[in-house]
């Protein structure tokens, strides 16, 4: 993480950033070049930055992954009629 002294805002990699919203860093990007998120360079460093607090907003936006539960297998004597 890095912190811009001058206005103590707290910056992100695109690996920590990546790793916040649980995805990886080409989806990261496709959300830069989206417009969802923006991306900051610092001097003449091509590396790019992210706030920290635009990721947050952004994480809180997102679904939440729900993993289907399976479906429940009847009992033989639900289905099976008792003669």
């Amino acid at each position: 993480m890095h912190i811009d002294a001058d206005r103590g805002e707290k910056y992100l990699t695109a690996r920590e950033a990546a790793r916040m919203l649980e995805v990886k860093t080409p989806t990261l990007y496709a959300y830069v070049s989206r417009g969802m998120v923006r991306s900051y360079r610092r001097g003449l460093s091509r590396r790019r930055l992210y706030l920290r607090r635009e990721i947050e907003s952004l994480r809180e936006l997102r679904p939440t992954r729900v993993t289907p539960s399976p479906s429940r297998i009847p009992f033989a004597e639900e289905w099976i009629g008792e003669k």
